[in-house]
């Protein structure tokens, strides 16, 4: 078994603790793989009756998967993209899938991989050292990982903001938008993870009983007073009606906002856009299988993707050259041919 995940089980409960701590436990593939064929062996295991999941270190939860991986092989027949995100994708359509209670410890930084290995569970801890994101945006991908059904859910236009903006959340800001199911302090967590152990697990209720005893008021929620504005800015039709509508808003909210996404690759924009349009309509399996079509095609070519990752992870200027650079140059075909079937076929979930 690999160390990069260990995988424990204590009187009912399966523990997985993600242990890439010098790489803000990143996902590999073998992570991935090693994860879905555990939850499906305890899915069948009477005497687990629930999972918690947790980040070594005291810094991440999980930061992502391994894009760079992905990246170094280059386009040309991107076997390694591929497998990689088939891999994640089928992990995190087990823990949609998962029937028993499987609770994530986001006790620090949770972004894009590691958003779809917690989000999908039926409970998600959180603390004051939570930092979410779905950052995809910058580097020339898509926010996948399910965040195709999970975004257009949020409550009103927060899904299309979080996943164009990739804008970062914290505390309240998490609970508001309904990312985490409750709040605790970090010194709390371990004496959590002691009375799940100690307690008599049979169902999700059982868990939210033991949650009431740790969980506490995180205050209110900053993201609440631009609530209207960002409703209003991201029910925008289009991304170039996005853009109008922000420019046309005196408030430095607004003209951040924009800033931010002007910075953005023109192309995942729109194809972001799209993505979220149709996630709204679809269910979970059909959400993994679209996003795996958009993945295959970015990494099939040479997409932002590949100058994101470099600009962002590898030579850290944080400097892109988007092709196209402007939204007007991006046409509806360029963004269509990112959903046809892979020559390789569907995702088979």
């Amino acid at each position: 078994m690999s160390e990069d995940i260990i995988f424990e089980e204590k009187s009912s409960i399966g523990i997985i603790t993600l242990n890439r701590p010098e790489v803000l436990n990143a996902l590999s593939m073998d992570m991935c793989r090693t994860l879905d064929s555990q939850l499906t062996a305890w899915q069948k295991e009477k005497s687990i009756h629930a999972v918690i999941i947790k980040g070594a270190g005291d810094k991440a939860f999980c930061a992502g998967g391994d894009a760079r991986t992905i990246v170094e092989q280059g386009p040309e027949n991107n076997v390694a993209g591929r497998d990689f995100f088939s891999s994640e994708y089928k992990m995190n359509a087990r823990i949609y899938h998962f029937t028993k209670p499987y609770i994530a410890l986001l006790d620090g930084i949770t972004m894009g991989g590691g958003v779809g290995a917690s989000i999908h569970g039926s409970h998600r801890i959180i603390t004051e050292k939570t930092i979410f994101a779905m950052p995809e945006s910058a580097i020339g991908l898509i926010p996948d990982v399910g965040a195709s059904y999970f975004l257009p859910r949020m409550p009103g236009a927060l899904g299309a903001y979080l996943g164009l903006t990739g804008a970062r959340l914290k505390g309240a800001d998490i609970l508001y938008a309904g990312i985490g199911t409750a709040y605790m302090a970090s010194e709390k967590i371990n004496d959590f993870t002691q009375a799940l152990m100690e307690g008599d697990i049979s169902s999700a209720e059982d868990v939210d009983n033991i949650i009431a005893r740790f969980a506490e008021d995180p205050g209110e929620a900053p993201l609440d007073e631009f609530r209207d504005l960002i409703d209003a800015a991201f029910s925008e039709k289009t991304i170039e009606d996005i853009f109008d509508h922000l420019s046309d808003i005196d408030h430095n909210w607004a003209s951040e906002t924009l800033a931010v996404l002007k910075k953005m690759s023109p192309i995942s924009l729109k194809v972001i856009s799209e993505q979220l349009s149709r996630g709204a309509r679809l269910d979970f399996n059909d959400c993994m299988i679209m996003e795996y079509r958009i993945v295959s095609a970015i990494s099939s070519y040479d997409s932002d993707f590949y100058e994101g990752v470099r600009a962002v992870l590898i030579d850290k200027d944080h400097n892109p050259s988007w092709i196209p650079q402007k939204l007007t140059e991006v046409s509806t075909d360029m963004v269509m041919a990112h959903f046809d079937i892979p020559a390789s076929g569907d995702l088979k979930l």
